[in-house]
């Protein structure tokens, strides 16, 4: 069995989920700190890739994102590729399948500190940035790292949104998910099996991680 779109899965799920997470903090937080007009309907907007059909979702990204569009072009004058049927469009496809876990539990999680403990590092002199990450964001850790792990899970067996966006090239563009996709439709069973196992045992290695996660948080 080739192994070459797992690795893949591995290291584009990896970075799409760096980089969910990052942004789905960063979001989160005013969110969760802040009230002001059209806060629901962001939220709802941002979440939505996890309701969205996969093309429904691929489409949007394709016009987005594609050669004609302008972050597409402006993109493929900078670095001198396309966004699209590239390694590129599997990594803004995981982290678009990641983004809404991480947003969602980074809210859930930030919205339940205490918030005086936070006021009270702001009377004792720290500015607002370092108070979140001295108080706010280590209080809410527990729960951001199972949204992470839960999102990582996502982007490393994302099909639709991926296949849509980047192809299903070998060597190139082909994960996991689609080299299964490619498996059963060439009737190597057993590749597909071998594939379909590894993954199952990635998702409930995650899904194990979560759970103790949670007990952990009951018990303190």
């Amino acid at each position: 069995m080739d192994l070459s779109p797992l690795l893949l899965s591995l290291q584009v799920a990896t970075l799409g989920t760096a980089i969910a997470t990052v942004l789905g903090i960063a979001i989160a937080l005013p969110l969760a700190t802040k009230r002001f007009p059209g806060r629901d309907l962001l939220d709802v907007v941002l979440t939505a890739p996890m309701v969205l059909p996969p093309t429904v979702l691929g489409y949007y990204v394709l016009v987005a994102l594609g050669r004609r569009s302008a972050i597409g072009q402006a993109f493929e004058s900078i670095t001198g590729h396309s966004i699209v049927f590239t390694k590129t469009g599997t990594v803004v496809a995981a982290m678009i399948g990641a983004f809404p876990l991480v947003l969602k539990s980074a809210r859930a999680a930030l919205e339940g500190v205490d918030k005086t403990l936070v006021l009270a590092a702001r009377t004792l002199g720290a500015g607002p940035a370092r108070a979140f990450f001295r108080v706010h964001l280590p209080l809410a850790a527990r729960g951001i790292v199972a949204g992470v792990m839960l999102a990582f899970a996502r982007a490393l067996g994302d099909f639709g949104v991926t296949l849509m966006i980047a192809g299903n090239i070998p060597g190139e563009t082909q994960t996991a998910s689609l080299a299964i996709y490619d498996a059963l439709q060439a009737r190597r069973d057993a590749d597909a099996l071998a594939m379909v196992l590894l993954l199952t045992a990635v998702a409930i290695g995650l899904l194990y991680g979560v759970n103790k996660l949670g007990r952990r948080g009951d018990a303190a």
